[in-house]
C-alpha cells in the first residue's frame, strides 16, 4: 500500500487554515485544544495545545489566515503554523 507525501505510518496529520485576528481565529487555539482532547489528552494537557498555537500566530499579520498543521507522532503533537514565508513550530508533549 502507498502512502501521500506526509504521510505517517501509525501517526495523525491534520491541517486547517484559520483567520490571525478576530472571531473566527479564536477559534484555532479551541480546535487545537479539542483535538488534543480526542488523541486522548487530558484538559490541562489540552490546554497546552491551545496555548501553543495562540503563541505561535502571536505577531503574525492580522490580515491574513494562518495554516497550522499538526502531527502526532509518538507521545508528542508537533504544530507547525505558516503565514506566507513564516513557519513557526511547537512539540507539545501529549502525556498519554
Amino acid at each position: 500500500m502507498t502512502e501521500t507525501a506526509g504521510a505517517v505510518q501509525n501517526g495523525f496529520v491534520l491541517r486547517m487554515s484559520v483567520p490571525a485576528s478576530g472571531e473566527l481565529g479564536a477559534l484555532g487555539p479551541e480546535l487545537g485544544a479539542k483535538l488534543a482532547e480526542q488523541l486522548g489528552v487530558d484538559v490541562a494537557g489540552a490546554a497546552k495545545v491551545g496555548e501553543a498555537m495562540a503563541e505561535l500566530a502571536r505577531g503574525l499579520e492580522s490580515a491574513h489566515d494562518i495554516s497550522f498543521v499538526f502531527h502526532k507522532d509518538g507521545a508528542a503533537l508537533r504544530i507547525q503554523a505558516q503565514q506566507g514565508d513564516v513557519s513557526r513550530k511547537a512539540t507539545v508533549p501529549l502525556g498519554v
